[in-house]
């Protein structure tokens, strides 16, 4: 009798302790999701900017088609790859093309606005300054919730690693999420030249 009650009472929190990890993993895999629907609505932000700051731009950089059609071809190769990440968020692979795809489109608008450097009217344009604004303000933002995504997958991912759920989350298939890591390009992180 009492090794039967002992019995049932090691199932029941055996049983517990599952279902408790199970929807604890749950919960974290969701809050990553939502943190990268998160970032989706911001890059879908900055994807709409873009062709009407290249529409502004075209008229006065004549000379540089090429740089401006390299722009938008890089605008929808990161738009492709955030649509396949939107579909698995977290996703390794996904999230690895995502951020090479961003990488080769900050590359492409940082060279754009360098160019329009040597167009005083350009500069001097109202509408260039609004759309160079929206276009730092969503920057802005995307990092933040690049940033916040990140934190939240690496939450998932220490919960699923940590013993004892390490047992249970291959079993219930809670695959390790990927990080949104935007590449650098090492120019960019050389000190700018100073003279006077």
């Amino acid at each position: 009798m009492f090794f039967a009650l002992g019995v049932i009472a090691v199932l029941a929190a055996l049983a517990l302790f599952t279902i408790g990890t199970y929807n604890g993993l749950i919960s974290r895999r969701n809050r990553y999701k939502n943190a990268y629907a998160q970032i989706d609505v911001q890059l879908k932000r900055r994807y709409d900017l873009i062709p009407n700051l290249v529409e502004t731009v075209k008229g006065y950089m004549k000379h540089e088609a090429d740089t401006l059609e390299a722009v938008i071809r890089a605008r929808n190769a990161a738009y492709n790859a955030s649509q396949r990440a939107a579909e698995n968020a977290g996703d390794p692979t996904a999230m690895k093309a995502l951020g090479s795809a961003e990488t080769a489109l900050s590359a492409g608008l940082s060279r754009m606005v360098a160019l329009s450097e040597a167009y005083p009217d350009l500069k001097a344009s109202q509408n260039m300054r609004d759309l160079s604004e929206e276009l730092t303000t969503t920057e802005n933002r995307v990092a933040f919730a690049r940033q916040g995504y990140n934190d939240c997958a690496t939450a998932y991912n220490n919960a699923r690693e940590m013993f004892p759920a390490v047992l249970l989350a291959g079993m219930f298939g809670f695959t390790s999420a990927g990080l949104l890591e935007v590449i650098e390009v090492a120019a960019e992180r050389q000190a700018p030249k100073v003279a006077f």
